[in-house]
């Protein structure tokens, strides 16, 4: 599979899963927005039935103390002084049969027109009853009206009375959470707070006008409050919470296999490439070998004992090279395994790094190169294995010498110094091709090898620079890189000073 292919699903996943992460939460912030609608409205409602409940207690029962007062001064019902019941009621005399003068139906139509004449009366005074008891109580009410408004708002007020309406309207609207609530004056001045009063969650509060009937100056309000609001209102996204954070997983765990994917795509590359240099590394000593052992067993060829100690200085050579190229895949075999044991001297590292450069400045020479060395390190002298130590050095001026440039002759410095008074550094800078920023990050992974494009002489199995940063790693030391495509790369080690 293609990287791009590899990339371009990886893009497709993450905005698949981002989008529904972003689906999510707005569908979260859509419910917790639309239960806040639901429950300030409710606590609204709640406010105003409270509110009238309040008013109307206090409006009965100023009514029913007037009323009993004007009920005590007046009797039970006020009729006008004209009115008598004497003069609706029928003469005893028009109802005696002994009455002989009479005929029958005479006096049954004189007896029917004044029935009909007392029902009017009747219904004459009674509406003129009414309309006076309406009169009388359309005075006590505005008399209750005015009375209650003289009073001070913490006269009319019943703090439990207040609570009790407030508890039952928000039952009723099915808000079961506890509250809190203060009254206050239209002047702002505080008349009560409940007892368990708490500043905690106070936002958001609601307010509700007291007695509005009242003129504006004896008006009063009450402000309520719930702690636990929000956690009531965001407890709607405890149902998306969890969907969320499985998508969250979903997708850590969808990149990391793409990672894994891709990783182990670049290992396999990694690994093929060692493979074919390896083959590459053991075909060509392989080869000299086989070469001079046929020269050896030909018996046409004349051979002196010149011939036979260059052949035998060939074989020998090849066969160290083989030896040399087997031990490096043994050692970083050892290294994963962590079986390698290291043999910490004192050693003086300027001695060593002029020891090297010393023979590698043989191989330099040979093909035009310069190789320069600064010793200024002051204290050389570090806890190390000789060998590893020595090879580490070798190692960077053998890259330095593969990866030179064609159309400019090698140029190498070598600069030992020291780091304050606690650490040893060598840095080894050439003039060669560079390596690209995003290659530079790499450059220490097994099997990897920077493409030299055009250049097919670069030979080895890409262990080098794993070996040397190992090996600075088990020093308790650091290694860093630098480079500059097109002109040459530097490398710095930094290992710790001998405590002796």
């Amino acid at each position: 599979m293609k990287r791009s292919y590899i990339w371009f699903i990886c893009l497709v996943v993450c905005i698949a899963f981002v989008s529904l992460l972003y689906l999510q939460g707005r569908y979260a912030k859509e419910m917790i927005r639309m239960r806040q609608e639901q429950f300030s409205e409710n606590v609204l409602r709640s406010l105003d039935q409270a509110s009238r409940e309040l008013e109307k207690a206090e409006t009965f029962r100023y009514l029913q103390k007037v009323l009993n007062e004007h009920e005590a001064e007046n009797g039970r019902m006020i009729l006008p002084d004209s009115f008598r019941m004497s003069d609706y009621m029928l003469p005893l005399d028009t109802l005696s049969p002994s009455s002989g003068n009479m005929s029958l139906g005479s006096l049954t139509m004189n007896r029917y027109n004044k029935v009909a004449e007392t029902i009017s009366n009747l219904q004459k005074h009674a509406r003129e009853a009414y309309l006076y008891e309406q009169g009388v109580l359309d005075e006590v009410i505005l008399a209750v009206l005015y009375t209650a408004s003289e009073q001070r708002l913490q006269d009319r007020l019943n703090p439990a009375i207040l609570d009790g309406y407030l508890r039952n309207s928000l039952q009723a609207n099915g808000i079961t959470l506890p509250f809190h609530f203060i009254v206050y004056t239209s002047d702002g001045r505080e008349v009560y707070r409940c007892e368990d009063y708490t500043e905690e969650g106070k936002d958001p509060s609601y307010q509700q006008t007291l007695f509005r009937s009242d003129p504006t100056g004896q008006m009063g309000t009450v402000v309520i409050h719930f702690p636990d609001q929000k956690q009531f209102i965001r407890g709607v996204a405890n149902y998306v919470a969890p969907a969320m954070g499985f998508t969250i997983i979903l997708l850590i765990t969808s990149l990391l296999t793409i990672y894994l994917v891709v990783r182990q795509k670049r290992i396999s590359e990694m690994k093929n490439d060692f493979v074919h240099n390896m083959t590459h590394e053991f075909k060509t000593p392989i080869s000299t070998i086989s070469i001079a052992a046929q020269m050896l067993a030909d018996k046409t060829v004349n051979k002196s004992e010149a011939t036979y100690e260059r052949l035998g200085n060939v074989i020998d050579g090849e066969t160290r090279r083989l030896r040399y190229q087997v031990e490096k895949v043994l050692q970083m075999s050892l290294f994963d395994n962590n079986n390698i044991a290291l043999k910490m001297q004192e050693l003086d590292a300027n001695e060593i790094t002029e020891n090297v450069v010393d023979t590698f400045s043989l191989k330099v020479s040979q093909i035009g190169g310069t190789l320069d060395m600064r010793l200024e390190a002051y204290n050389p002298f570090i806890n190390a294995d000789e060998m590893h130590f020595t090879n580490i050095i070798f190692n960077l001026l053998d890259n330095a010498f593969k990866y030179r440039r064609e159309d400019e002759p090698l140029s190498i410095e070598v600069h030992t110094f020291n780091q304050g008074e606690t650490h040893f550094c060598i840095s080894i800078a050439d003039n060669g091709i560079g390596i690209q920023k995003d290659n530079l990050k790499r450059i220490f992974d097994k099997f990897y090898r920077v493409h030299t494009g055009d250049q097919h002489n670069v030979k080895g199995f890409g262990l080098g620079l794993a070996y040397v940063q190992k090996m600075v790693e088990l020093h308790h030391g650091t290694i860093k890189a630098s480079s500059e495509p097109g002109k040459g790369t530097k490398f710095t080690i930094t290992i710790p000073l001998s405590k002796d």
